[in-house]
């Protein structure tokens, strides 16, 4: 039928790789099982720390991402989508080594803000201090015409504290801490005059609640996964 393979290079977490292929379910224009795309992931938390990386030198990504690249060439991928904000500090980089092409989710969400809120001014981004401060993500949305807002040092702290909450599967009780420290934050970067919230980690969609709050959530994974439907070959819900 001319449909493409999707690669997905996951486990950066393992839930926020689950999370990304439900939603890209269910935004496939499916009525049957035959009429969803083919999906290969290749889920591996042992990729080194990407914000260790990006903050403090720590060990590169990249090859080892470079590796389910390959992988997933092999098992018949025919591009490649990454489930982590993070990791596309690297993203350049990783192309370089890369055998298949690679969506950008900073690109995707972009087009999903022009599409969900065309005449917003100031975005509201919430990420791992990484992505933070590495500043490539800022800098695609200032591409798009989009000014952006960032929470101060106590709220990146309050904001990694709800990533790594969604990390820790052993503690529920922290998970519901996440959701309330996120939740202050995103409505701190409201009164600061943003006219929406990027959920800029892909952990962060599951401690933020759009109905919680009086801005659009724009969560990546939907951008992305709607990116790779239409690279695909499908229209996407």
């Amino acid at each position: 039928m001319g449909e493409k393979v999707i690669g997905v290079l996951g486990g950066m977490g393992p839930e926020a790789t689950l999370d990304f292929y439900g939603k890209l379910i269910r935004l496939t224009p499916a009525r049957q099982d035959q009429d969803h795309l083919r999906v290969i992931i290749d889920s591996n938390p042992k990729v080194p720390d990407r914000s260790r990386a990006i903050l403090q030198g720590g060990e590169s990504p990249v090859p080892v991402l470079v590796e389910g690249a390959q992988a997933l060439k092999r098992a018949g991928a025919d591009f490649i989508v990454i489930p982590c904000v993070s990791a596309h500090f690297f993203l350049e980089e990783l192309l370089q080594g890369s055998p298949l092409p690679i969506l950008s989710i900073f690109d995707a969400t972009a087009d999903e803000i022009k599409r969900l809120c065309p005449s917003a001014a100031l975005a509201g981004l919430m990420g791992t201090t990484g992505t933070i401060r590495g500043g490539r993500f800022q800098a695609v949305l200032e591409r798009a015409g989009l000014k952006v807002l960032v929470p101060d040092q106590e709220g990146q702290e309050k904001v990694m504290y709800a990533i790594y909450s969604v990390k820790d599967s052993q503690a529920l009780e922290r998970r519901s801490k996440g959701e309330a420290l996120a939740k202050d934050v995103a409505l701190g970067l409201v009164r600061g005059g943003a006219h929406l919230i990027v959920a800029g980690c892909t952990e962060l969609p599951l401690v933020l609640r759009a109905q919680e709050l009086p801005v659009p959530l724009v969560d990546p994974l939907v951008a992305l996964a709607r990116a790779a439907i239409r690279e695909a070959g499908l229209e996407p819900l």
